[in-house]
């Protein structure tokens, strides 16, 4: 009987786990429609040909920014590519290892973040190198392990072209590594959907700002849990 017992509140609290995020996003847009605004969506937007009716009127659907394909290397010598991100949300930066104060604040932030999803299979994070002819995988892979929550943080590589595109015109931020070497960079985090959308700008050195981004993580949660079958948390 004592076994029993203890199977039946095992199932239980695994019910209320699963349930919970769908709950929450009940009762963030069911319940407090005056309250809660869902997440924007970054970037330019296009009118597309397709569309719905609603109410016999003909709405016509939005193409919204997504993020273009990529294939950068991470600090173990795998290639990445958005693939590696289907059914997930991701948290992106920019960054390079001899970045002074800047990266290192926004490294302790983001890690502290990192830890918090340890065992979330739907979150993971990526940090991306703007000085490839510096920061090879080897040299990733040794400031990786400074970090103690690497686990699911990749720390990604690719040639200074391709890595400048991305940032500019894929994730929208200014971020750029010179001819002249020289950076420009800011302290953006930014908050990727399973279809590759922007869907939040965070700063990473404000502790107040990661905290948003952790409380915007759990709604995008609740979101993609609704449309896709995502895989289990």
């Amino acid at each position: 009987m004592k076994n029993a017992s203890y199977y039946v509140k095992k199932l239980i609290i695994l019910v209320v786990i699963l349930a919970l995020p769908g709950f929450l996003y009940y009762l963030l847009v069911q319940k407090g429609k005056n309250r809660y605004k869902p997440l924007p969506i970054y970037g330019p937007k296009q009118v597309a040909k397709t569309g719905h009716k609603h109410h016999g009127e003909f709405i016509p659907d939005t193409i919204y920014h997504h993020l273009p394909d990529f294939k950068l290397t991470d600090q173990n010598g795998k290639t990445i590519t958005p693939h590696n991100y289907d059914y997930k949300i991701f948290v992106a930066n920019f960054f390079y290892t001899n970045c002074p104060e800047l990266c290192t604040k926004v490294a302790h932030n983001l890690d502290t973040l990192v830890k918090g999803y340890a065992h979330n299979k739907m979150v993971n994070f990526i940090s991306i190198s703007l000085d490839p002819s510096h920061d090879s995988p080897q040299v990733l892979k040794q400031y990786a392990s400074k970090l103690p929550n690497t686990d699911k943080w990749l720390f990604l590589t690719g040639d200074t072209a391709t890595v400048n595109n991305l940032a500019s015109k894929g994730f929208l931020l200014n971020a750029l590594h010179t001819p002249d070497n020289q950076f420009i960079l800011d302290d953006k985090l930014v908050l990727i959907d399973a279809e590759r959308r922007i869907r939040g700008y965070y700063s990473g050195t404000s502790i107040a700002e990661v905290n948003r981004l952790n409380d915007e993580i759990k709604v995008l949660i609740a979101e993609e849990l609704r449309k896709i079958k995502a895989p289990s948390i």
